[in-house]
């Protein structure tokens, strides 16, 4: 299970980089419409956005699969989708009674047009399918070596190319089995729409459940932009915005939660915490219900009391349920572009239905926060911001090279690092060794959680904050320097590899490795020596083991990093007599 839930949080990671740019579509799109400022092509701007999902989710997760997210990754990530669809259509049967009466000049016109509006039905799937194929390919054949006559397309040049043709199987899939498929799609939207209440309300619970996982991602992306049809568009979010007046259903409910609720449950835990400690927690608290508030955005919040205070959690994970269901019996359907806060709810006030019933149901969510969650921590003196055993907490202590240095050696420096990045709030980290990893230095760097989904992952909840962390990592291991290179540098894909560390190894590295055949570039680096291997099955495991090395690190098929003291990893160099 913890090697699935790995194996996924990339594609969590990765789902969330197309969905960031749908706040500036939405805003562009309503700002646009007749009711707001009636400007026709800023409407245009935002449609081009939500009319392309597939695509931006081809370059998206191809970009969060590729071991260093490098552009070749998604470059193959767009062949591949341009591939599949296009050529998908070709497999397309026109329906009679869609071209019945049409006059031959325009004959091919319509087809056309009734092929380009089936295919979109499955654009998103397609699009993640491709970014998948573009970030695996990339990692499997980016250092691939050609014969001499062909060696300008290997490398990374070779990406698009396999990529292509990938493309065309997935064209086959899709073409062939648009019938299949598109009753699938029939069926999963007619399921979720005559699920009623109690899919709303599962719906709503699980989203909260599964939030613990990051794995959240993955269950949205199915309502919002799949499930249900609107004259050839799809998903509960994008069908609100081209004016389905029965959209809204699965983003209604968030708002009386993440507007009211949990900023509601900020002011139960300020109260209930220790009279001594309250003013160091309230700046806190009332920062996170604020940006909650305004924004939508609430896993600092719920990352403050998941773990302090489990029973909590699971209050939330109920009531939002029952928000969900409650909203959709009485008819509110909202919607949103980034997240269910204040700013959304105003922008699409013009789009929704009966959206004023939310400030009732926001005010009677308010209290029901605010009693619960001030009643539970009362009767099982529940361990909420404030009231925790106070530990020594010592602040983290001047690292040179910034925030991101900091971060780096509270992780156990870059060696113990094999890919470093984020999504929305949270830091989605592979490390070599977890109990290397300082929780108290993270938690005195911001740090509101700390997950371990398996052996190897790691997640740091930082808030909004948490992309720019990430890229101040990666610089400050690229940087090196004593604050992340005492404990060895980076491994894996943060950092672009230098040419000129590329080196010969020693021949007791030859044979550990499966002989020098087996390797395609060896390069040296503080700490490490970074492999790209053409066969891992050709290492010689027990060979290896006896190299003397702190640690292996594998961060991707044909890819070894070789962990060390300077002293050991200049034994498997070759030194020229």
């Amino acid at each position: 299970m913890k090697s699935i839930l790995e194996a996924l949080q990339p594609l969590g990671r990765a789902l969330m980089l197309p969905i960031a740019v749908l706040p500036i579509a939405g805003l562009l799109l309503r700002l646009g419409q007749p009711d707001l400022l009636d400007i026709a092509f800023l409407s245009a701007a935002g449609d081009a956005i939500f009319s392309h999902l597939g695509l931006l989710f081809a370059i998206g997760v191809a970009t969060g699969f590729a071991r260093d997210g490098n552009g070749a990754a998604c470059l193959a990530g767009v062949v591949c989708f341009l591939v599949a669809t296009e050529a998908g259509k070709v497999f397309l049967a026109v329906p009679a009674d869609v071209v019945a009466g049409t006059a031959t000049p325009t004959l091919e016109i319509v087809a056309a047009a009734w092929k380009a509006k089936a295919i979109a039905r499955l654009d998103v799937p397609i699009g993640i399918l491709s970014g998948l194929a573009g970030g695996l390919l990339y990692n499997r054949f980016s250092a691939i070596k050609l014969p001499e006559y062909l060696a300008f397309f290997g490398g990374r040049r070779f990406v698009p190319i396999v990529s292509g043709v990938a493309g065309l199987v997935f064209a086959v899939i899709f073409g062939a089995g648009f019938g299949i498929l598109n009753a699938g799609v029939d069926q999963l939207s007619l399921a979720v729409s005559g699920s009623g209440a109690i899919g709303l309300f599962l719906f709503g619970l699980f989203n909260r459940l599964l939030l613990v996982t990051g794995l959240h991602h993955l269950v949205n992306n199915i309502v919002w932009f799949v499930a249900g049809d609107y004259h050839g568009t799809t998903g509960d979010l994008r069908r609100f915005f081209a004016g389905d007046p029965n959209a809204g259903a699965f983003m209604a409910g968030f708002f009386p939660v993440m507007m009211f609720g949990l900023p509601a449950a900020c002011l139960a835990m300020y109260h209930a915490a220790l009279p001594e400690r309250r003013k160091a927690v309230g700046g806190m608290l009332f920062s996170l219900a604020l940006t909650s508030a305004l924004t939508g955005v609430t896993e600092p919040i719920e990352f403050s009391f998941m773990f302090l205070a489990p029973l909590l959690y699971a209050v939330h994970a109920v009531l939002t349920g029952l928000s969900m269901a409650l909203m959709n019996a009485l008819g509110v359907k909202l919607g949103f572009g980034f997240s269910a806060g204040l700013l959304d709810y105003v922008l699409n006030y013009g789009k929704a239905t009966r959206p004023l019933l939310l400030l009732p149901v926001g005010a009677v969510y308010f209290a029901l926060y605010y009693g619960l969650f001030r009643f539970f921590i009362r009767r099982f003196d529940l361990a909420t911001p404030g009231r925790e055993a106070e530990a020594s907490v010592v602040a983290a202590a001047p690292v040179a090279g910034g925030r991101g240095a900091a971060f780096a050696q509270a992780l156990g420096g870059g060696a113990n690092l094999t890919t470093v990045s984020a999504c929305t709030t949270r830091l989605r980290l592979i490390v070599v060794d977890q109990s290397a990893v300082d929780d108290a230095a993270l938690k005195a760097l911001g740090a509101r959680g700390i997950l371990r989904p398996s052996n190897a992952a790691l997640q740091v909840v930082l808030g909004p904050i948490a992309d720019v962390v990430a890229v101040e990592i990666r610089d400050a291991l690229a940087l090196g320097g004593p604050a992340v290179v005492a404990r060895a540098a980076p491994v894996a894909t943060i950092a672009a590899v230098p040419d000129t560390s590329a080196v010969r190894l020693s021949d007791a590295a030859f044979a550990a490795l499966g002989g020098e055949d087996n390797i395609v570039t060896a390069s040296r680096h503080p700490g490490r020596v970074r492999i790209e291997l053409a066969d891992d099955a050709a290492i010689d495991e027990p060979r290896l083991a006896r190299l003397g090395l702190r640690a292996t690190a594998r961060p991707a098929a044909g890819q070894l990093h070789l962990l060390g003291t300077d002293a050991t990893l200049a034994t498997l160099i070759h030194t020229p007599a």
